[in-house]
């Protein structure tokens, strides 16, 4: 426990974290793999360098800062970031490095304003909220190893079936070598991918959702193809071009904290944009093949027509569904969608029941635009489940109600 001396400390310095806690966390990040560049076989590089993840451990420190006489307030943002370190293969040995650079951050970027004292009171407070994030993802860890089927870090899983999507989203059928069960997941969860691409330095780890139904023969993750001129484009690139069925690539076991309770009877509404279809199709077939009788929306927006995956395993599956809804958005009008532009405050009005529970996935703009109208529309935010690929820089956002 913190010292009420150090939590007063502590809670002085929300107002400095709130302005500068972006720039303490860039220099942290350049100090620490200047220091420990084997950590970038761990790290995923991409959100460093478009400043990702730079933001989200800011929001996190702000967060931490802000409730420290209450930790248990910041526990959901805690386990969602230990699923993402249980996938990717945080370790507690990995905490007092990060601790030492956090530190020396504060020092350089708060100059004389970090003190003995502040800087004393976070060496405390660091340690704490580290301890937290050690105890939840040793359970973690202890969970993937145990579960029927499960295995500890990564193991190759061979590429069954490679078949195109869309113009832009291939998915990739996983299969283990010697044929036993894959481990169980609930519909919304990811795995991590990793891959050692040649002519890169460092290993590289992707999280891509499972996008059917839990199938213990085989796993489905479906990967957009990003531009090659994007830090992001590496992975997916290597992923469409270069691997081929009948090769393998590790895996972890599935992970995350953004799933659906398919018992639950409570209408429900899927709302995706572009490549965030893929978790909300895991849980719309896993509602399909287990509680038939949900009702439930499902709203999909892409750019156009050519870019629009699974359009027709989801009228499939809807059609299946006695209280089933399926809605198309085109950023262009075409006779193949039913509205034209985005998924707008007018259009969730005309669509969906606010007593419904949400779910959510999709590119930053478009799933702030959603959490404003839902908000505008008056649904309650423990109604409401987003999934935000990458770091979650809408922590903030949405903690404020948007």
């Amino acid at each position: 426990m913190l010292s009420q001396k150090n939590i007063t400390i502590i809670k002085s310095t929300v107002p400095v974290l709130e302005t500068t806690g972006t720039a303490i966390t860039k220099r942290f990040y350049d100090m620490l793999f200047e220091a420990h560049p084997e950590l970038l076989n761990i790290f995923n590089q991409a959100n460093q360098k478009k400043g990702r993840q730079q933001t989200a451990l800011a929001n996190t420190v702000y967060a931490a800062a802000l409730h420290i006489e209450h930790l248990e307030k910041i526990l959901p943002a805690v386990e969602k970031i230990a699923h993402k370190h249980r996938s990717l293969g945080v370790k507690p040995e990995h905490y007092p490095i990060v601790g030492e650079y956090l530190l020396k951050a504060i020092k350089e970027v708060l100059k004389e304003d970090a003190t003995e004292e502040i800087l004393s009171a976070w060496e405390e407070a660091y340690g704490v909220i580290a301890n937290v994030f050690i105890s939840v993802e040793k359970e973690m860890y202890n969970a993937a190893e145990t579960k029927a089927g499960g295995w500890k870090g990564f193991k190759e899983l061979i590429i069954a079936k490679k078949v195109k999507e869309s113009s832009l989203i291939t998915s990739f059928y996983l299969e283990t070598k010697d044929q036993s069960s894959l481990p169980a997941y609930n519909p919304g969860q990811y795995v991590t991918v990793q891959v050692q691409i040649p002519g890169e330095r460092y290993t590289m780890n992707r999280q891509y959702s499972l996008s059917q139904t839990y199938n213990p023969e085989q796993y489905r993750i479906s990967v957009k193809k990003e531009h090659d001129s994007e830090p992001s484009g590496i992975v997916s690139n290597f992923l469409h071009d270069n691997v081929k069925e009948g090769d393998s690539i590790l895996v972890s076991v599935p992970a995350g904290d953004f799933y659906l309770d398919v018992q639950e009877k409570t209408p429900v509404i899927l709302i995706s944009g572009g490549v965030g279809v893929t978790p909300m199709l895991s849980m719309l077939d896993s509602i399909a093949k287990h509680n038939p009788t949900r009702p439930v929306t499902f709203i999909h927006a892409a750019r156009s027509q050519s870019v629009h995956a699974f359009n027709e395993e989801v009228k499939e599956l809807v059609s299946s569904l006695p209280n089933g809804k399926n809605y198309v958005v085109y950023k262009e009008k075409h006779e193949a969608c039913d509205f034209t532009g985005y998924v707008t405050y007018d259009l969730l009005k005309k669509t969906l029941d606010t007593s419904s529970v949400v779910y959510l996935c999709g590119p930053p703009p478009f799933m702030k635009a959603v959490l404003h109208s839902l908000n505008q529309l008056g649904v309650p935010s423990d109604r409401i489940h987003y999934e935000f690929f990458g770091p979650d820089l809408l922590m903030e956002a949405a903690d404020k109600g948007m």
